[in-house]
């Protein structure tokens, strides 16, 4: 009998069992869409941090009073603290450093200010920040309208500023937002310029974000001891080590450092944050294989369950069958395959729901639609691995049935 035949037979018998049939494929999706689901949703964040991060320029390091202290999982361990970094540390290390690099200062002046225009109001949920002249490139911020800061501008803190996009459509509807006066916090600033969209990423909303120069930032910071951060850009990643060398080296002697006496501040390679993220999603990985993996040894459980239950049921038509020729290959074959095709109409549910699932997640995030295609076969993989496993039993079983013992079965 060809496999053709078999699948005929197969189907026929799925049909005959509608419902059972579905509660078990049932089963197998919501294992799969779990294991399937969660792994998008980490594809899909990777993907998100991964070109987050290369905007912000793979040959860059940070130099900061502390370190990111991101941890999922794992003991538990806050970062270190150290003395904030002053704005003029912050200026003596930029004059100082004498290497093929570019420097930028920033600091965040205020993380809920409002911003007004005529009658135009935002939320307080503006995120203002200071920069220098190379600020922007230093964040792979790119304008849409206007100029940037000037060095002068930065070091003399005029009152001028740089919007976001979201920023600029909620304030100027109608006209353009060059040259207007806006209000942000008690600050009225000359906008100057405006930011292309940029999304949410890691919790940074630029496209809502309003930029001042730096020395403008300091005057009108809203904490008390504010701590600058240094960004280090090379132009060839090759230079790394050497630069960070030379950074560290210029730093301490800016803080007055003592040979004998550790550093009082972090350096943070741009990759080694999101190297950090990704090494601990690996535990939310493990997490969610595991919940999948078990869903799919119950749903195993039941299909082989229903598989006996067939066999059972289906006692009189196997000695028939084999009374007229069939031999107990066939007869295995037969319910192999009728297990393998449950166990791919469910699959097929969980990998859709799976995909919709974790990709809903992404865009809720602020990431983009993947279609994970490794996961897609390797989820069919699987789904053939579990039927063959399952129906293995139940088929052999059915197989070895004495043809005159199973015909006289009622």
């Amino acid at each position: 009998m060809t496999y053709t035949e078999n699948i005929r037979l197969a189907l026929q018998a799925i049909k005959s069992n509608r419902l059972r049939t579905m509660l078990t494929a049932l089963i197998i999706a919501i294992g799969l869409s779990a294991l399937v689901g969660i792994l998008t949703t980490l594809d899909a964040v990777k993907k998100s941090m991964t070109e987050a991060f290369s905007n912000m320029g793979a040959n860059s390091f940070t130099i900061r009073n502390r370190g990111t202290g991101i941890r999922i999982g794992g003991p538990g361990q806050d970062a270190k603290p150290f003395k904030s970094i002053r704005y003029e540390d912050a200026v003596a290390f930029k004059n100082r450093l004498a290497v093929p690099a570019d420097v930028t200062i920033s600091v965040i002046a205020s993380r809920a200010s409002t911003a007004k225009y005529n009658k135009e109001k935002t939320n307080p949920n503006i995120v203002v920040q200071g920069i220098d002249e190379n600020g922007l490139k230093a964040q792979g911020l790119d304008l849409t309208l206007g100029r940037n800061f000037s060095k002068a501008e930065a070091e003399q803190g005029t009152d001028v500023c740089i919007i976001g996009n979201e920023l600029s459509n909620s304030l100027f509807k109608h006209e353009s937002p060059t040259d207007k006066i806006i209000t942000v916090g008690s600050s009225r600033l000359k906008v100057i310029g405006v930011l292309g969209s940029k999304g949410s990423s890691l919790g940074n909303n630029t496209d809502r974000a309003v930029f001042i120069p730096l020395h403008k930032a300091k005057v009108i910071n809203s904490n008390a001891n504010p701590s600058y951060t240094l960004t280090i850009t090379v132009a060839n990643n090759d230079q790394m080590d050497n630069v960070i060398g030379e950074a560290t080296a210029e730093f301490r002697n800016v803080r007055k450092i003592k040979i004998t006496e550790p550093n009082n501040f972090e350096i943070t390679k741009s990759d080694a944050v999101a190297q950090t993220l990704f090494e601990n999603l690996k535990y939310i990985a493990i997490g969610g294989v595991a919940i999948g993996v078990i869903t799919l040894i119950g749903a195993s459980i039941g299909l082989m369950n229903i598989m006996l239950v067939s066999v059972t049921e289906r006692t009189r038509e196997i000695g028939i069958r084999k009374a007229i020729g069939a031999n107990p290959s066939v007869i295995r074959k037969q319910f192999l395959i009728e297990a393998v095709v449950i166990c791919l109409m469910g699959g097929a549910m969980g990998i859709l729901f799976g995909i919709l699932l974790g990709n809903a997640i992404s865009l809720a995030m602020g990431g983009s639609f993947i279609i994970p295609w490794l996961f897609i076969f390797g989820g069919f993989a699987l789904c053939v691995l579990v039927g063959i496993l399952s129906g293995y039993y139940p088929a052999r079983k059915a197989s070895k049935l004495d043809p005159v013992e199973a015909l006289r079965y009622e």
